[in-house]
């Protein structure tokens, strides 16, 4: 084995990810032969790895050139960086802004298939601690964000993700069908969640739209029941989190336009099981 290999603690790992890195590296698909002649890797162990690869989607084997190249699911790291990348820039110093404004925890995620990965979280002060840390990721119908860029999407968008999207319940006891669920959505402005995600806690985003009006995240505020849950975002509280959506989408390259109308949050919000 390679000392470059035996120095890790989990050489098939670095193995592994020496074969995607060198398969970036090239101009166009290599052979089995060229990844194990130029990694210094046994011929046996590459055809495994590469097996590996293209079963999970990072690799993919074309037969006829007996080569090999990088795959989809090695493309979705890559679009996935480049779509969060940015927005942990711009968007730490905004959120830690809304925080202080709000005395709640304000989380930015964006949408990947039919789940949203969470790339920022800042915390209240002396609040517990959720499962929305950066990097999670959770189902995108039962998380507020998640609601609100599902929202975003057409018909047909939706159902390539979800081929019966009138069978996705809005709560873990029921409730209202996704697709009628999105349409309160769309007519409010904002998405909402209560106990979905974390027991205790209610949380509202708003959609976070670039320079072409697509919604590329949600930003979401989370408050503990205990302060009213939903009805404790209403008014200034909801107006900071759209104007901090605001903020980001202008350093995304959008254009200022005229804010969303948002209807006000009824005083009582319909139950979990109503929805």
């Amino acid at each position: 084995m390679p000392a470059a290999y035996a120095r890790v603690q989990v050489p098939a790992a670095a193995q592994v990810l020496a074969i995607l890195r060198y398969l970036g590296q090239q101009a166009g698909p290599v052979s089995a032969s060229a990844v194990a002649r130029d990694l210094a890797l046994p011929r046996s162990t590459t055809y495994h790895l590469l097996a590996a690869l293209v079963s999970d989607g990072f690799a993919v084997h074309l037969p006829e050139e007996r080569r090999y190249a990088l795959g989809a699911t090695a493309h979705e790291l890559g679009t996935g960086y480049a779509r969060q990348a940015p927005l942990q820039r711009i968007a730490r110093f905004p959120l830690r802004r809304l925080v202080a404004q709000t005395r709640f925890t304000a989380h930015l995620a964006v949408l990947q298939g039919t789940d949203v990965i969470y790339v920022i979280e800042e915390r209240a002060p002396r609040q517990q601690r959720l499962v929305t840390d950066a990097g999670i990721r959770l189902p995108a119908h039962r998380t507020a964000s998640g609601r609100v860029l599902l929202a975003g999407m057409t018909g047909a968008q939706l159902r390539a993700l979800y081929p019966d999207p009138g069978a996705v319940r809005s709560s873990r006891s029921g409730g209202t069908a996704l697709p009628g669920l999105l349409e309160e959505v769309r007519g409010r402005g904002y998405a909402w969640e209560e106990n979905e995600v974390t027991e205790g806690f209610s949380s509202v985003a708003v959609p976070v739209p670039d320079r072409s009006g697509h919604a590329v995240a949600g930003l979401t505020l989370t408050a503990p029941n205990r302060t009213r849950g939903i009805d404790a975002l209403a008014g200034q509280v909801l107006s900071d989190l759209l104007r901090c959506a605001a903020e980001l989408s202008r350093r995304l390259g959008a254009r200022p336009r005229p804010g969303p109308i948002v209807s006000d949050i009824p005083d009582a919000y319909p139950g979990p099981a109503a929805r």
